[in-house]
């Protein structure tokens, strides 16, 4: 599916993570975990793969109007729906946090996922996914923290550098897909010490998170998904059966980042199990 530019995160997506209000999400169980040395899983164990489409890379930051995780989750957002997803699962996330944040605000929020159409990707949908990225702290942190002053409008620049990025996801997943889950939740999978968090993409054989940062994958990064795996391996969903991989993608850095699940140590997944998740 083409994204069309009607024109011409230095931050995450806040890590693809769900985080409301007292509940306990993958990335904040994260920041409790003293990891060891180097992170359960070493960034630098990972292979890289340089993709290249022409532009630069990483694309400035810098010259971007709006905050990096709004551009983040846009860019995670529109990719969904430029893979075909509706536009009510592609926002779903927005959705509840304009829910929790006011009548007024999901009437909004409505109203502009349903201009969306499934597929297409143009100034229009970048402009309505900025917007509907400001609602998501409703949901993530709390109502409290919305602030409706917040700029959400991209410039040209800004525009540009989305449709880029939803471009170079798309061709990622010409080489790496198809998809085969998207926007993935974990029912039957969390704990009592996990009780939240959202997936970003599987493929037939790789768990993979987007980071729109940049820089390359921390400790972090590579602890959320071997969690996030874990956790859908115990919900019973059977796309994750055929996982056989790691992964992250950035489109901002154009770079690829793989594990093989041989390659990480049984004693390092049964202590993510039994001491980070809890089970």
């Amino acid at each position: 599916m083409a994204v069309v530019s009607m024109m011409s995160e230095t931050d995450d997506r806040l890590g693809g993570d769900e985080r409301k209000t007292a509940v306990t999400t993958v990335v904040r169980r994260i920041k409790d975990v003293t990891q060891p040395r180097g992170g359960y899983i070493n960034p630098k164990s990972m292979a890289m793969i340089q993709l290249d489409d022409g532009r630069p890379s990483p694309l400035d930051h810098k010259v971007e109007n709006i905050h990096a995780s709004l551009v983040g989750m846009a860019v995670d957002y529109l990719t969904r729906l430029a893979t075909g997803a509706d536009p009510q699962e592609a926002f779903a996330i927005s959705i509840r946090g304009a829910a929790s944040i006011g009548r007024a605000e999901l009437a909004t929020a409505e109203a502009e996922v349903a201009s969306l159409v499934a597929g297409k990707v143009d100034s229009y949908a970048i402009l309505s996914a900025c917007k509907l990225a400001g609602y998501d702290v409703g949901y993530r942190v709390g109502p409290t923290m919305y602030n409706p002053d917040a700029r959400t409008k991209p410039d040209r620049i800004t525009t540009d550098h989305i449709a880029a990025m939803v471009e170079r996801s798309l061709a990622f997943f010409r080489s790496y897909g198809p998809v085969t889950l998207g926007g993935f939740t974990f029912p039957g999978g969390y704990s009592d010490v996990v009780t939240a968090g959202d997936g970003d993409f599987l493929t037939t054989d790789t768990l993979w998170d987007f980071k729109v940062s940049v820089s390359g994958p921390t400790k972090d990064h590579t602890l959320q998904v071997l969690m996030y795996l874990l956790m859908g391996l115990r919900s019973g969903q059977p796309e994750f059966e055929s996982v056989t991989h790691l992964g992250v993608f950035n489109p901002r850095l154009n770079t690829v980042y793989r594990i093989a699940l041989a390659d990480v140590p049984a004693d390092v997944v049964a202590t993510v199990s039994r001491d980070v998740i809890g089970y």
